[in-house]
C-alpha cells in the first residue's frame, strides 16, 4: 500500500472577517454536482468497495443494504456480484442517478416503508460519516436495518499523514468560518469507529486499511470532484464558491503532474461489526 507524503498548502487567501456575507446557496449548484459525483469522484472509492466485498464475500446470498448510497456506484458493483441491493440517499439529485442506474433507493425510512421495514445481511455506510454532523444516529439505524448476524460495514479517512487529501480538504475547515463544517478526520483517531458500535447494539468483527488515490484527468476535474463531495459547502456559504474553488486550484498545485493531471495518495479504513441482537 503506497504511503503518503505530508504536504502543506502552497496558497493563501485572505479569510472573511465581521459579519457573514452574502453568496448564492451551493443548492442551486447540486444537479452538477451530482453529476460531478457520479462521473468523477465516485469510481475513487471502488477499491474500498471491492476490498469490502471480497472480504464479506458478497455474492447471490447477500442482501446489502446502501446507507448515504449516493449515486449507487458501490450497489452496482454488489449487483454485479449477484447479490440483492437497495439503498437510502436523502439527495434528491444523487437518488435520481440511482434511479437511472435501475437501482432501488429511497430517501430515507420514512418514505418508503418496504425498504425500512427489511433487513439485510449487509448495510454500509461508506461515505455518510465523514461530513454527518452525530455518527450515533447513523450507525444504530445501520444496525436496526441488519439481520441478527449479519454485518455492518463501517468507512472513514485514514489517518491525515497518510492521506495525501489532508491538506486540500482542510480548505473546508478553513473557510467555513464560524459555521458548523466537520472536521473529515474526526473518526480516523484510533478507536474512533469501535467506540460507535456498542450503544448500537454491534460488536467488532474486523477491520483492514485500502488504498484509493484520487486520481484526475486535469485541475479543473480534481477541483469539481472534491467540490461534489459535499464536504465543501459549509466553506462555500461563508467564503463563496468562486474564492473556494480558487483556493482548491492553489492547493493541489503539489500535486499537479507534468501530463496535467493531479494524483493524491489516500488511505482509507473500514470497519466490519455484527449485529449481536
Amino acid at each position: 500500500m503506497a504511503s503518503a507524503r505530508t504536504t502543506g498548502t502552497t496558497g493563501t487567501t485572505a479569510r472573511p472577517t465581521g459579519a457573514r456575507p452574502h453568496h448564492p446557496r451551493t443548492g442551486t449548484a447540486r444537479p452538477a454536482r451530482a453529476r460531478d459525483w457520479a462521473e468523477i469522484q465516485e469510481r475513487m472509492l471502488v477499491p474500498l468497495y471491492e476490498a469490502v466485498y471480497d472480504r464479506l464475500e458478497v455474492g447471490p446470498a447477500s442482501s446489502v443494504l446502501g446507507l448515504g448510497c449516493r449515486s449507487g456506484l458501490a450497489l452496482l458493483l454488489a449487483a454485479g456480484r449477484g447479490a440483492q441491493v437497495a439503498g437510502q440517499e436523502p439527495r434528491d439529485e444523487l437518488r435520481e442517478l440511482a434511479h437511472d442506474r435501475r437501482l432501488r433507493v429511497c430517501a430515507g425510512p420514512r418514505t418508503s416503508a418496504a425498504v425500512a421495514r427489511s433487513a439485510h445481511s449487509l448495510v454500509t455506510v461508506f461515505e455518510q460519516l465523514p461530513g454527518a454532523a452525530d455518527a450515533g444516529p447513523v450507525v444504530a439505524e445501520a444496525a436496526r436495518l441488519t439481520l441478527p448476524g449479519g454485518h455492518v460495514v463501517l468507512a472513514a479517512w485514514g489517518p491525515p499523514e497518510r492521506c495525501e487529501s489532508a491538506p486540500v480538504l482542510d480548505v473546508a475547515r478553513r473557510m467555513a468560518g464560524r459555521t458548523t463544517a466537520r472536521d473529515p478526520f474526526e473518526l480516523s483517531a484510533p478507536g474512533a469507529l469501535e467506540d460507535l458500535l456498542a450503544p448500537a447494539g454491534l460488536r467488532p468483527a474486523g477491520s483492514g486499511r485500502v488504498s484509493c488515490p484520487f486520481a484526475y484527468a486535469d485541475l479543473d476535474s480534481a477541483v469539481r470532484g472534491l467540490l461534489s463531495t459535499g464536504l465543501f459547502e459549509p466553506a462555500e456559504e461563508f467564503s463563496g464558491a468562486s474564492l473556494v474553488a480558487k483556493e482548491l486550484e492553489e492547493v493541489l498545485q503539489p500535486y499537479l503532474r507534468a501530463d496535467g493531471s493531479v494524483r493524491m495518495e489516500n488511505l482509507f479504513r473500514y470497519l466490519v461489526a455484527e449485529r449481536s441482537r
